[in-house]
């Protein structure tokens, strides 16, 4: 499947969503809580609808797994080769927070990879696109788009973490590495800093699921860096369990060790 061609088509649709959500964001919104008790809004759900709607104009065939969709039988999706990966919005808690470093995902996994991705943060006016082995784009917020790539790291590494919530291992992680400075970035713009040159590594030692990931890790692989798990394997998609493993997010310098 020649996925730049459809790839117009999937970003007018994140597009569409990102003007749903900032519409909402500007408003005075109420926030409900889920029964793991992580917040939503109408927001998450326009957003849904929105993309869900789109991505099945452009192909009614392959099948659509959303955070904000009903779930989906593991008897049913083993069967999926290829289907989309949607995060209405990554970063609900950026989002109530008002801190606008919030996204809209919307990826295509094809046997167990993501393969093109677009990340749109619709507060900071900023647009990334990717299609593996094709390359990846950024639309700045002057609507200039633009290649991007992963940037050579220098002594000092860049690294994309919290500096109120760094646990104990991402902690000790970090320290192994040397001399760094700290980056601030909110869901999934981690990889995209990345993937921008404005960062060389993001240490992911928590818990995160296939959709807070896709479309950002397809669009840091098509700018030339990759994702591997803490024992240097690819991180894989369309498992049973929506949860991932541990990850380290990087320009391709960065070798497990």
């Amino acid at each position: 499947m020649h996925y730049s061609s459809i790839l117009p088509d999937v970003i007018k649709v994140a597009d569409e969503a990102s003007e749903k959500v900032l519409h909402i964001y500007q408003s005075d919104f109420k926030v409900d809580f889920k029964s793991d008790h992580s917040p939503i809004t109408a927001a998450d759900t326009a957003s849904h609808e929105i993309i869900v709607r789109g991505l099945r104009n452009i192909s009614r065939d392959i099948p659509i797994l959303s955070e904000e969709g009903k779930d989906i039988p593991w008897e049913e999706r083993k069967h999926w080769r290829r289907f989309w990966l949607v995060d209405p919005i990554d970063g609900t808690k950026d989002f109530t927070q008002r801190t606008g470093e919030f996204t809209v995902n919307i990826a295509m996994i094809e046997d167990g990879e993501p393969v093109m991705g677009v990340v749109i943060a619709p507060a900071l006016k900023e647009a990334f696109w990717g299609v593996v082995g094709e390359g990846a784009h950024l639309r700045d917020r002057t609507g200039k788009v633009r290649g991007i790539r992963v940037a050579e790291p220098k002594a000092v590494k860049r690294v994309v973490a919290s500096k109120n919530h760094l646990n104990e291992e991402t902690k000790a992680f970090i320290d192994k590495l040397g001399d760094h400075e700290l980056v601030q970035a909110g869901s999934s713009l981690k990889f995209c800093r990345i993937a921008e040159g404005h960062a060389d590594i993001y240490p992911r030692l928590g818990p995160t699921c296939e959709w807070d990931t896709g479309a950002a890790q397809a669009v840091l692989t098509a700018a030339g860096g990759k994702v591997q798990t803490l024992e240097g394997k690819p991180l894989k998609y369309g498992k049973e369990d929506v949860l991932n493993p541990f990850f380290i997010a990087s320009g391709d310098w960065y070798i497990h060790r």
